[in-house]
């Protein structure tokens, strides 16, 4: 895997050293159990991944690489480069500007961009429908464009099944950067339709069966098809791709619950197999965060930016067994008693009281999404582990750990 050059903020003694330890001991990924840190009155349990992946680091090694490269030029982003409010916020600090939100709600026009100005592409990619706008401007945009790979993986297997007549349908929220662009690239190939979850594919099931006829469908699926679908014609053979940052587990349970239904009604060729496009490291620390459930722990801090999907389905695995806190850093702390956090499905930050369990002693998933920095993360156990005046210093317990084969 390679290895990217990204400044050294983002980077922590303690996780690293951590993450580096569990690396060197299961290369090939198969131990998917936790990391306890055992400080006394306070137990830590990491999980076997978490923090940025291999498009994230890529991403961020690109953007810093812009700013070096181009002293005294406008630098733009098309959208925040990563969901993570302190990389976005760094970023911003050193003069880029972003062209707009993450719903792609713009704050500067496209006839401010000129063909001198410097434009990146984020992580999550971009439409075709932008590509041309900024290629018209004569914006140089393959140096600095920093897709990940894995989501033009995506790209290209919803282009290799739409060449074959073959429907996509694309599981994510039809507002994120990444499945509008998806859905661009997917929608130049074939028709195209995205649905949120399985009770939406469900819905989309009942035109499938011919329950539902078009008008109701552009009603009910209203900006998340392409020109000229015909739901009579267009689900009689479909795949399904997703936005990579979903929740795997119910990816493949959109694709199997298509899969029955359309061999069932058109037969075996009905249905294209586009099980490749889950990105492994959403897998990844998905899996490592079902590893996590059976530590028996009080409750678990999940951290990341507020819009990161990605995060938002670590909170999902983790309510199962516990309370989970969504919180973006530690300044969301603010004492043993007073902890705010976000609540996905409602888009609200709360506060909530007496979080912090009181028992002799306390065990406490802690994990963060694949924008997070692990700096951010070391902040948050740091600050928690304040809260217990008698732990162990965390750096001795580190050095014990590692140190016992």
């Amino acid at each position: 895997m390679k290895k990217f050059v990204i400044p050294e903020k983002y980077r922590s003694s303690i996780i690293g050293s951590v993450k580096e330890w569990r690396k060197s001991k299961d290369p090939r990924k198969q131990d998917f159990s936790p990391t306890y840190l055992d400080l006394g009155p306070l137990e830590v349990v990491l999980p076997r991944h978490f923090g940025f992946c291999y498009g994230v680091e890529n991403a961020i090694e690109i953007s810093y690489k812009a700013i070096e490269e181009n002293p005294g030029k406008r630098i733009f982003l098309l959208s925040q480069m990563i969901h993570n409010p302190a990389v976005n916020d760094d970023l911003e600090s050193r003069g880029i500007q972003f062209i707009m939100d993450t719903e792609g709600h713009q704050f500067i026009g496209w006839d401010e961009i000129t063909s001198d100005d410097v434009v990146i592409i984020p992580a999550f990619g971009t439409t075709l429908e932008i590509e041309q706008i900024l290629k018209d401007k004569g914006v140089e945009t393959k140096r600095y464009n920093t897709t990940c790979p894995f989501v033009e993986k995506v790209w290209k297997r919803s282009s290799e099944i739409g060449g074959k007549g073959y429907t996509n349908i694309i599981h994510g929220k039809h507002k994120h950067e990444e499945t509008r662009a998806t859905f661009s690239h997917s929608a130049a190939h074939s028709a195209s339709v995205i649905v949120r979850d399985i009770k939406e594919a469900e819905r989309l099931a009942e035109y499938m069966k011919g329950n539902k006829g078009r008008e109701e469908f552009e009603k009910e699926f209203a900006g998340k098809y392409s020109a000229g679908f015909d739901p009579s014609k267009d689900l009689k053979k479909v795949g399904v791709v997703n936005q990579t940052t979903m929740l795997a587990t119910e990816t493949q349970e959109i694709a199997d619950y298509f899969k029955k239904l359309v061999v069932s009604l058109y037969g075996d060729d009905a249905f294209a197999d586009t099980r490749d496009t889950l990105c492994y490291a959403t897998n990844d620390n998905q899996d490592a965060t079902l590893g996590a459930l059976n530590s028996d722990a009080d409750l678990a801090l999940v951290i990341g930016g507020y819009n990161s999907s990605n995060t938002s389905q670590l909170v999902t695995i983790l309510s199962e067994k516990m309370p989970v806190y969504f919180i973006k850093d530690a300044e969301e702390i603010v004492s043993e008693n007073s902890i705010f956090h976000f609540v996905y499905a409602d888009q609200k930050r709360i506060e909530a009281t007496d979080w912090l369990p009181k028992k002799d002693k306390v065990k406490i998933v802690i994990t963060s999404g694949a924008s997070c920095p692990d700096p951010v993360v070391e902040a948050v156990v740091r600050k928690v582990q304040g809260f217990f005046p008698n732990a162990n210093n965390i750096e001795n317990v580190l050095e014990e750990l590692i140190g016992v084969e």
